[in-house]
């Protein structure tokens, strides 16, 4: 009997291999063109910015390394990366701190009440962030009612607590990202395995102790990458340095880089371009370790095949007063912010809470917010924006996520192209499509910009969605549409995407939210007649008028609320982690 070797073909090697993932079809070239036609031009001219010389007309001059020698001879530039440093830091353990507690008592223990905390968190992701940056001075300023209290206990005549400042800065945006982290530790503490703490509690260990030694130490890798995660997103934040710190005379790099492209007459391009490349690569930097960080937390894992059991502990008595803290943490992280917000919007000024203010109270700040052309024009523009944002992320990022997952040709460099923008900071590419749109006269200042410049910064956004989405489509519903005799083309419109829709609908309303209420893009890239909602709200703060503020503040937080429980109701609907 004949014998037939089966010869295993040979492996290939490393160039080979390369070739292979990066072997396009039609339609993922065509994906990969037009992300990377919207992503290198903006990071090419951000370099050059940094570079060259600007004419007058937007145009690049002479090669220079001045931009960035004057970064390095000028001390401003060491300080206010300390700053920022110190600001980074602060917050993220501010967040940590307020989010492993709530975290803890929602997910490991039996508070009454204690599910209600998700929906607080969900209704934040409406607020915008200017305006929760906007509440902060409101409550905590010299007129606030935390210097007015702290004033009548200690008989003080001036105000004790100076906001304006990088503590104040380090409050403010840390207790801003205590909703992220509650909701992305909730995960960590709900998969530790109940069997361990009980051990502990056994062996006689208190409630503290266990809390201490055994469910600490198990989400400590979760802790430390959120850690790291919360530290990058404040090192680049721009809203509170640029309403907290810079009239307290405390700069950081992303208000370095807005006050060489907007305050300065004319406008520093290069400088500007200079310290954007330097943030780029100190977050790039950060991502790298947060990444290495993410691949080793298997070490801790719980969840095995025997046993796991996701209880919660008892804690008797003491759950009233774990309730007690949801309900302080509830005033602190919404009721305190909104709730001020919304008693400076009835009164002609703001000098205070106290009973004589009740006399002034009326709804003319509301009259003229809704009749007044400035906040109808600003609420068209923030729709429009954040419905064409939302409606080019999610189909575009389903297309790349469905051939990344299905190891299609080229899906792999798809997937990379459309998470590359996760390492631009808003502020700095806010600046490297500035430098793109200056030599596009016809699209700079408009609307389109800000579009153009948000769906990409949105993209990564998109993509961890559409992943989850195609994720739990089973292949052989397209395998069947093939062998059915469909095109890839036919099989993708008619099977995957009917399947998607919950996930897309989900992502959809996410980026919608995230584009509505971010200020760093729009305020560099705005024109008079493409203002949005968030650059009003940063303007209107800047001239005074805090009266029409908080009422435009009020009716918007009302609208996206009602967005924010929907994108709540759907992910919860079709199983996608909200976390």
């Amino acid at each position: 009997m004949a014998v037939i070797d089966h010869v295993k073909p040979a492996p290939l090697g490393r160039g080979a291999r390369l070739r292979a993932r990066l072997a396009l079809s039609s339609v993922g070239a065509t994906l990969a063109v037009a992300l990377a036609a919207l992503i290198v031009p903006a990071a090419v001219f951000l370099v050059q910015s940094s570079l060259y010389e600007t004419n007058f007309d937007g145009s690049f001059g002479d090669f220079t390394w001045r931009y960035y020698a004057e970064v390095f001879a000028n001390d401003r530039f060491l300080q206010n990366l300390i700053n920022a440093t110190l600001y980074a830091c602060g917050s993220a353990a501010v967040a940590i701190t307020l989010g492993i507690t709530q975290a803890w008592i929602v997910e490991r223990t039996n508070t009454p009440g204690r599910n209600l905390v998700f929906i607080i968190s969900i209704i934040s992701l409406g607020i915008p962030s200017v305006l929760y940056t906007v509440s902060f001075l409101l409550l905590l300023g010299k007129t606030g009612p935390l210097n007015q209290f702290l004033m009548w206990a200690t008989g003080a005549s001036t105000p004790l607590f100076n906001i304006y400042s990088l503590w104040g800065m380090v409050i403010v945006e840390g207790i801003e990202f205590a909703p992220l982290s509650f909701l992305l530790l909730s995960s960590v503490f709900r998969s530790n395995d109940a069997a361990f703490e009980e051990a502990s509690m056994m062996s006689g260990a208190g409630i503290a102790t266990t809390f201490r030694r055994i469910t600490l130490r198990l989400a400590m890798p979760g802790i430390l990458a959120l850690l790291i995660l919360i530290f990058i997103r404040a090192f680049e934040s721009f809203e509170t340095p640029a309403l907290v710190g810079r009239p307290g005379g405390v700069s950081v790099l992303t208000t370095d880089i807005y006050a060489a492209v907007a305050l300065e007459i004319p406008a520093n391009y290069g400088q500007a371009g200079a310290f954007s490349v330097m943030l780029l690569f100190i977050v790039v930097g950060l991502l790298y370790g947060y990444n290495r960080l993410s691949r080793h937390a298997e070490k801790f894992q719980t969840i095995t095949g025997k046993g796991f059991r996701p209880r919660v502990m008892d804690l008797g008595r003491w759950r009233w007063l774990t309730a007690g803290v949801l309900v302080l943490f509830f005033f602190i992280i919404i009721g305190f912010p909104v709730g001020i917000v919304m008693w400076v919007s009835f009164l002609p000024y703001y000098d205070g809470i106290h009973a004589g203010a009740l006399k002034l109270m009326s709804l003319a700040n509301y009259r003229t917010v809704i009749h007044g052309g400035l906040f109808q024009d600003s609420l068209a523009n923030t729709l429009i924006l954040g419905a064409a944002c939302a409606s080019i992320v999610a189909p575009v990022t389903a297309l790349c996520a469905w051939l990344a997952v299905r190891r299609q040709r080229g899906g792999q460099l798809l997937d990379q192209l459309a998470s590359a923008p996760l390492i631009f900071p808003a502020i700095v590419m806010g600046v490297a499509y500035l430098q793109v749109f200056l030599q596009v006269p016809l699209i700079y200042g408009t609307l389109l910009s800000i579009i153009i410049a948000s769906m990409v910064r949105y993209l990564p956004y998109g993509m961890r969605y559409s992943y989850a989405g195609i994720l739990q489509i089973h292949k052989e519903l397209e395998e069947a549409s093939a062998l059915s005799g469909a095109r890839q083309a036919t099989t993708f419109r008619r099977v995957v995407m009917p399947l998607v829709a919950p996930a897309l609908a989900t992502c959809w309303l996410f980026v919608f939210l995230v584009a509505v209420k971010a200020v760093s893009i729009p305020i560099l890239l705005a024109g008079p007649k493409s203002r949005v909602i968030a650059v009003t709200i940063f303007d209107l703060w800047e001239n005074g008028v805090v009266g029409e503020l908080s009422a435009m503040g009020i009716i918007w937080t009302a609208m996206m609320t009602v967005v924010s429980i929907l994108f709540s109701l759907l992910a919860r609907r079709y199983g996608l982690n909200l976390r």
